[in-house]
């Protein structure tokens, strides 16, 4: 327990700071105020701050310090979490050994030195540090206070539960906001502060789990209670313009919010499950995406090839790969980087995912006949020269598509398919002509996403004899690199991942390969000649990436694992 008045006014008087006129005189004013007598004595000048914390660290034998004009180090800051730091007001100093030496402001509450062992799972050494210039530290170090969702959920009451399922409001509202609403946009700003592209709240049969998918990978976060489940699920599909009591069938929305004063898109989508309707957030930082090639992983050689490839007048270029790998960052790259005011580009996405200025973007909507198919006849009508087409899904998008490349316009588009080659044999599986095929089709691109090594924490990293064998490089090429492995930091969540790169495979169609594909060749022949042309693997460009210290072995060899070399 903290130190009571009378206690801190005896040491006080004993060490002769103040005398008995004065404590009367401080009892009067705090009675007045409404103050403790302690704080009187300050405002009254009698004593300064500094000096009582120093009385009682002498007493306790502590040490006094001045937080003003120190500099703690990060690593000193990382071992006490933010959450304990503002919930304790108390701030990591410096570290003896395994003992982190902590500033407090009252040396005799020893309850206090008690949870910070318990809460920290280490030593703990305090000394004692002025409770203004903690509170500075903190505004300092860890940004202030902050609501957290333990914080809010105590808030919450069946009342205000209620509440939150029947009243819409807006995104962003005011102080007064219900706590509910506060939990769901809390929940928001935590999956955008931690660059996570999804967040996806699961109603399993006895909890409610919360996860967001980060660099790729999933995580899972503080969750709320089970009774909250359905407050929460209805306040989001308020927010996206769903139907709240329709729980039997999907739904998707949208909802549109500001975070730290960026605009963000997410996509909703629900699905009916055996526990409750699951939820599936994407989130778009139309402000945040990186539209240059150096960004997305190419390297100068393959970069140059690429640029070369969307400087064409016409034809089709393909980007291949499973949902997820990146293929719609990618055309929007391209279209970022040919976009001049001398050529007219036309869009045609489900859903428009980014907004970019200068270009013509039209959205997909099936329920009203803007299909695929209705919105690029729409769009050659409108004499485009460029035409950027979200996904090739059936024949009659992919006949379309050829005969707008045969006709003098440049097509951008994506498949699903595994590598490069395979898109061949993707689009004549459709339905599409062969010959149609080999001459519309001018190159394809394959590519996957790969973690990049955290910069922060990376360390020098020497492969395992078993991975060296699985790259396959060379004596020469290890002595030649530097690989690197991120051992972990609060900046990427402990993983030793931060931000993700792709790794590409780029087939260029020449004569020849126009010729197998018109006789119908197997995609094997194709991969074949392609790799007689000079291309290289998924796998190949991923471990150039290793030895460059962009990524690691077991990176690449996890999300190349089918690919041959």
């Amino acid at each position: 327990m903290p130190a009571s008045d009378d206690y801190i006014l005896d040491l006080l008087k004993d060490v002769g700071l103040v005398n008995r006129e004065q404590i009367e005189a401080a009892r009067k004013l705090a009675e007045a105020e409404g103050m403790r007598v302690v704080d009187a004595l300050i405002k009254m000048r009698v004593v300064t701050r500094f000096q009582v914390t120093q009385v009682l660290a002498s007493h306790a034998g502590m040490e006094t310090i001045s937080l003003r004009g120190q500099s703690i180090p990060p690593d000193v800051i990382e071992a006490m979490p933010r959450h304990i730091a503002q919930r304790y007001k108390v701030i990591p100093v410096f570290k003896r050994g395994e003992t982190l030496v902590v500033a407090i402001g009252d040396p005799t509450d020893l309850d206090l030195l008690d949870s910070l062992n318990y809460a920290l799972k280490c030593e703990i050494e305090a000394v004692v540090a002025p409770r203004e210039e903690i509170d500075e530290a903190l505004i300092k170090y860890y940004g202030g206070a902050e609501e957290t969702v333990d914080k809010l959920i105590q808030e919450l009451t069946e009342d205000n539960v209620d509440i939150a399922q029947r009243t819409a409001g807006t995104v962003e509202e005011g102080g007064q906001e219900a706590p509910i609403i506060k939990l769901v946009n809390l929940m928001m700003g935590n999956a955008y502060n931690a660059r996570a592209s999804d967040i996806h709240i699961e109603p399993l049969e006895k909890r409610l789990r919360i996860r967001f998918r980060i660099d790729g990978e999933m995580q899972e976060v503080d969750n709320p209670p089970k009774r909250l489940q359905n407050a929460v699920i209805s306040r989001i599909k308020i927010m996206s313009n769903m139907s709240i009591e329709e729980k039997r069938l999907p739904q998707d929305g949208r909802i549109q919010m500001k975070v730290k004063g960026k605009e963000l898109d997410l996509r909703v989508s629900t699905v009916p499950t055996t526990h409750g309707e699951s939820i599936v957030m994407r989130i778009l930082d139309k402000e945040g995406l990186k539209l240059g090639l150096p960004e997305l992983g190419f390297m100068s050689d393959d970069q140059a090839t690429f640029e070369r490839l969307i400087s064409m007048p016409e034809g089709i270029l393909l980007v291949t790969g499973p949902t997820g790998s990146g293929k719609t960052t990618t055309l929007y790259a391209c279209l970022n980087l040919i976009n001049r005011p001398d050529r007219k580009i036309i869009t045609v996405e489900d859903p428009v995912e980014y907004q970019m200025t200068g270009i013509n973007q039209v959205a997909v909507n099936v329920d009203i006949g803007m299909s695929f198919p209705a919105a690029l006849r729409a769009m050659l009508r409108q004499a485009p020269n460029i035409i950027m087409i979200g996904e090739i899904r059936d024949r009659e998008t992919a006949d379309i598509a050829i005969n707008a490349s045969l006709t003098g316009h440049l097509v951008f588009s994506t498949l699903h398919t595994n590598d490069a080659p395979s898109a061949v044999t993707r689009l004549v599986d459709m339905g599409v002509k062969p010959f149609l095929v080999s001459s519309a089709v001018q190159a394809i691109m394959a590519q996957r996403l790969v973690r990049k090594v955290c910069q922060k924490c990376k360390e020098e990293y020497q492969p395992t004899e078993t991975e060296v064998q699985a790259l396959g490089v060379s004596t020469e090429e290890l002595k030649a690199a530097t690989m690197y492995k991120g051992k972990g930091c609060p900046d990427c969540h402990k993983t030793g991942y931060r931000g993700r790169a792709g790794i590409f495979e780029i087939f260029i169609l020449d004569t020849e390969v126009k010729r197998f594909i018109s006789e119908k060749v197997a995609a094997a022949v194709l991969r074949k000649r392609a790799r007689e042309l000079g291309m290289r693997t998924l796998r190949e460009d991923g471990i150039r990436k290793v030895l460059s210290g962009m990524t690691t072995p077991e990176e690449v060899l996890a999300i190349t694992m089918g690919d041959e070399n």
